[in-house]
């Protein structure tokens, strides 16, 4: 029951994607012109060129945050039936910050926390 169920809910999850792409293409014409190209932020004109890159340090550290941002919505839901469980619980949390810790150790090593 549970594979055959799951493998419903993936054929509906790209059945309902795929539909939803086309009805956008069917009903909405889309324009390039020369406003929609330039780069937006925050409603200022840009100056200088826009298209610079920018140090991968950034983009690792945010993925970093969101990481451990996300370990949060783990923990709310724990948090709620430790009690039932018990001391299984309290293992499984204890494992699932080894890990998370263990990951930012590696981070650390790598350098990724650090601004350049």
């Amino acid at each position: 029951m549970g594979s055959v169920s799951m493998l419903i809910l993936t054929l509906a999850a790209v059945a309902f994607s795929v539909f939803a792409i086309l009805i956008s293409r069917v009903f909405l014409k889309g324009s390039v012109n020369k406003q929609k190209l330039e780069p937006y932020e925050c409603g200022v004109p840009t100056q200088g060129n826009t298209w610079i890159q920018f140090n991968v340090g950034y983009y690792l550290f945010a993925l970093i945050f969101l990481i451990f941002d996300v370990e949060l919505v783990f923990l709310y839901p724990w948090a709620v039936v430790v009690k039932k469980v018990g001391w299984v619980a309290l293992v499984e949390i204890i494992i699932f910050f080894f890990i998370l810790f263990m990951g930012l150790l590696y981070a650390h090593k790598k350098g990724a926390l650090q601004w350049k």
